[in-house]
């Protein structure tokens, strides 16, 4: 009577809160779901974002240079290192186009020199891509940006370049010992002109440098250029005997002259010494004469007898005769000795005995 009883609006009740409960699970799940899918979507946005800004973004290293195309055909040219912006794919693409330095060489080329001799030369040239995009684009469309196809090209254009430009050189500008007459330089300068130029304007390659790496003889030129050198060195040998010759003319002439000025020169100053020496005589005799001229006639006549006899000579004279006078009369004022008898004025001989070197003891 007095149990728990369940009516019609208890059991109602209870169908309403598990109903409630059920609308609130709905709601979090739908939710949930919603969320997810929100997250999702907004993650595959950001993918597909980076995706597209990836695609975008064009990357030129140090060397290289990017072609834009649009379509298939070029549209622009990056060629400063660091981040670019293009189209993605298919708009646009990019083609790597290598700047770096590159080498090739040409290999013997039998050329003929302005003399008609055969010269062996090898070439060797260093080359790179210009950076210009006008040349970076010719580059594309010349050799379909292949380097190899480009090296080969430029060692056509080198070749033919060598045959044009060795028939201005004679074998001498190009061999020889005598190396101020060697034109190597002047031979690749103007190597470096024509093929610069043709190449650069028909491939864009430009030239860093070319030269001569390698330069031989055939044969038949090495004994012509043998004998040449041979001839040359003869050549060379009879001039600096000739010069040799001259100059050892010119040394003896020199001498010689030089010796007759020293002996005119010498005789000048002797003949000037003993004009002075006669001049000096000449007073000193002068004044003796002065002094006493008794004395001075004595002396002058001893010294002409002294200069006139010699050790082997005999003079038959008379005795009153000048200088023997002073022999007989002696010194004037004397008196002749009283044993000593005069003899005859002009009857009398007097024989002089071989001399000394004075005629007095």
């Amino acid at each position: 009577m007095f149990g728990h009883h369940h009516g019609p609006k208890d059991h109602h009740d209870d169908h309403d809160d598990h109903d409630h409960d059920d609308d609130h699970d709905d709601h979090d799940h739908l939710f949930g779901a919603r969320f997810s899918l929100g997250v999702r979507t907004a993650f595959a946005t950001l993918i597909l974002l980076a995706a597209v800004v990836a695609a975008c973004i064009v990357m030129i290293p140090a060397g290289e240079a990017e072609v834009v195309t649009r379509f298939g055909n070029p549209s622009r040219v990056l060629a400063e290192p660091g981040l670019a912006w293009k189209l993605p794919v298919p708009f646009e693409m990019t083609i790597p186009v290598d700047l770096r330095l590159r080498t090739t060489s040409t290999g013997l080329q039998d050329v003929g020199t302005k003399d008609g001799l055969r010269v062996l030369v090898l070439a060797y040239v260093g080359w790179r891509v210009s950076s210009e995009p006008d040349h970076i684009r010719q580059f594309l469309r010349s050799v379909r940006n292949e380097p190899d196809e480009a090296a080969r090209q430029l060692r056509s254009f080198v070749s033919a370049a060598l045959h044009v430009i060795a028939s201005n050189f004679g074998l001498a500008d190009l061999v020889n010992s005598d190396e101020t007459k060697v034109r190597l330089d002047a031979f690749e300068q103007q190597l470096r002109d024509q093929v610069a130029a043709g190449m650069l304007q028909v491939y864009g390659i430009e030239i860093s440098e070319i030269g001569i790496q390698q330069l031989t003889l055939p044969k038949e030129t090495l004994a012509a250029t043998v004998d040449r050198m041979r001839a040359e060195r003869e050549t060379v040998a009879a001039e600096r005997t000739a010069e040799g010759l001259r100059r050892a003319a010119e040394i003896r002439s020199n001498a010689d002259r030089y010796g007759r000025e020293v002996v005119a020169k010498a005789r000048e100053e002797a003949s000037q010494i003993e004009a002075d020496a006669e001049q000096e005589a000449a007073r000193i005799h002068a004044n003796a004469y002065q002094a006493d001229p008794d004395l001075y006639t004595l002396l002058r006549s001893l010294d002409t007898i002294n200069k006139v006899v010699g050790r082997n000579t005999s003079i038959m004279l008379r005795t009153d005769a000048a200088p023997f006078r002073a022999l007989v009369d002696g010194p004037a004022g004397s008196t002749p000795a009283a044993t000593a008898p005069p003899a005859p004025a002009n009857t009398g001989a007097v024989s002089v005995a071989p001399a000394t070197s004075s005629p007095w003891p």
